[in-house]
């Protein structure tokens, strides 16, 4: 799907030149960014101090702009490992913690007003905490010609990285076989230069917000990355094509490769097609509410009597329950597929028969159906609610950081490591006792658990159990306070 597809975001043409005068083109943050002091030159210049990359390696690059996002109280900003990258590469640069932290409370707030993301630069208008706009802009080196040659070559003979695009992933694999070829798509330490009006030298908090609001859209759309990289995605994807057909065309060895003549139908076959073949039907309209399945009782001879091939007699409150449950995963699933952007969800793995049971018992069924549910995924009474409020808390990723307890590699350690120790200034420091991926605080029944995904998950003892308490936060601090009741 092509980025104009996006309804959050608007393309348009982007013009190297196009702040140098001429009004049609005029960088629309001209205004906020001249009126600082110190500012230089034409309205997109580069502050006192910092390399300025150059811009717009082609003239057919385009410009997206993001429409602000909500307040982001209670989440991480990056669910994604390329959007964890980017802040990885973020906080490996800053120098300061603190404006870090400043940055984190100013996107979490809503402060970061529209993202512009063009070919070597991001832009916003960020308000600082008195509510005083700044324009602020984080830059990263666009790939050069040759560059973007050999990344090109080696995704268009991966049909399996071009689908991955499509479905707006950003697998490992893709990107280490950049690497491979000599490109580095992802930033990494000192890559992201920042600009602001109010004129540091370092990150401050207003472009430290600006990185953190671009994680949240490089979650949602890689492209993101290799628009700022030098490509927009129609020029990627149609380059991508021609490489493509370039591979598949049959010639002899030998001999140059002959474009195969086109196999052409007569307009009037087409347009009588058009006309003979029925237009798809239009979607189903949204349903208020799940179906009420039928009631099951009647006749106890009959519904106590063995069924063919059937143990024992037919438990039609269990019935009920899953014919219940099915109407209202059918109404769900029928209320994603009607919303706006649904085609851009990945299709989600199929549940394990143990982790349906869980699902199923955060419906809250009776005894009965309970203990069937513990026995059929091999867990006790309380093990299964336990797996149920993890199961609410976050899905088949809550549930895995219950069960599971793994040690992080040296990378994800250092990631682990470099989190936990900016979370707190020194004297709110927890002390936290590392055992895998837990940190335990001491003298307190509260616990972080780091999960595969980098995100933190809070869990509180309860009755000699660990217990989670809440969804999963990116920083620790968060999730930490989910543990403690602070919330």
């Amino acid at each position: 799907m092509s980025h104009t597809d996006y309804p959050y975001d608007s393309d348009r043409s982007y013009d190297p030149d196009r702040e140098q005068g001429d009004e049609r083109h005029r960088d629309p943050y001209a205004d906020a960014h001249a009126s600082r002091p110190g500012a230089q030159g034409n309205a997109g210049g580069a502050a006192t101090g910092h390399h300025r990359p150059t811009h717009g390696n082609r003239p057919d690059a385009v410009e997206r702009t993001f429409a602000a996002l909500p307040p982001a109280h209670g989440r991480g900003f990056a669910q994604t490992w390329w959007g964890q990258r980017w802040l990885k590469a973020l906080e490996d640069t800053a120098l300061d913690n603190q404006q870090l932290k400043k940055g984190r409370k100013h996107a979490r707030d809503g402060a970061v007003g529209a993202v512009s993301v063009r070919p070597g630069r991001i832009t916003a208008v960020v308000r600082g905490q008195d509510g005083t706009p700044y324009r602020s802009d984080v830059l990263l080196r666009e790939l050069t010609e040759a560059e973007w040659d050999r990344l090109l070559d080696m995704v268009a003979d991966q049909s399996g990285h071009i689908a991955a695009l499509l479905d707006r992933d950003m697998p490992p694999h893709l990107v280490e076989d950049a690497a491979a070829a000599g490109v580095e798509l992802l930033p990494g330490i000192g890559d992201l230069e920042p600009e602001c009006g109010c004129e540091a030298w370092d990150h401050c908090p207003h472009t430290s917000a600006l990185c953190y609001q671009l994680a949240r859209l490089l979650d949602q759309d890689p492209f993101v990355l290799l628009l700022l990289r030098g490509r927009g995605e129609r020029d990627l994807l149609d380059d991508l094509q021609a490489r493509s057909a370039a591979r598949a065309a049959p010639h002899a060895p030998g001999r140059a490769a002959v474009a195969p003549t086109p196999q052409t139908v007569p307009a009037r076959e087409v347009f009588a097609m058009a006309v003979a073949i029925p237009p798809l039907p239009e979607p189903p309209p949204p349903v208020p509410e799940p179906g009420r399945p039928p009631r099951l009782g009647g006749d106890a001879a009959t519904v106590g009597t063995p069924s063919p091939g059937v143990a024992g007699p037919l438990d039609t409150d269990a019935l009920e329950f899953l014919a219940a449950d099915a109407a209202a995963r059918a109404h769900r699933l029928l209320a994603q597929a009607l919303a706006p952007g649904h085609e851009q969800v990945p299709v989600r793995e199929e549940l394990t028969e143990g982790q349906d049971a869980v699902r199923l018992a955060t419906a809250n069924p009776a005894a009965p159906i309970v203990a069937r549910l513990a026995a059929g995924c091999g867990r006790g009474r309380a093990d299964l609610d336990r797996a149920a409020l993890a199961w609410e808390h976050g899905g088949p990723d809550a549930l895995a950081v219950l069960d599971e307890r793994w040690a992080p590699g040296p990378d994800a350690l250092a990631r682990a490591g470099v989190q936990l120790s900016q979370a707190w200034e020194e004297p709110e420091r927890p002390r936290l006792r590392a055992d895998g991926n837990r940190w335990t605080v001491v003298g307190a029944d509260a616990q972080l658990r780091y999960g595969q995904d980098g995100r933190w998950w809070p869990y509180r003892k309860e009755r000699g159990h660990w217990c989670p308490a809440g969804p999963a936060a990116g920083d620790p601090a968060t999730a930490l306070a989910g543990a403690l009741g602070e919330d």
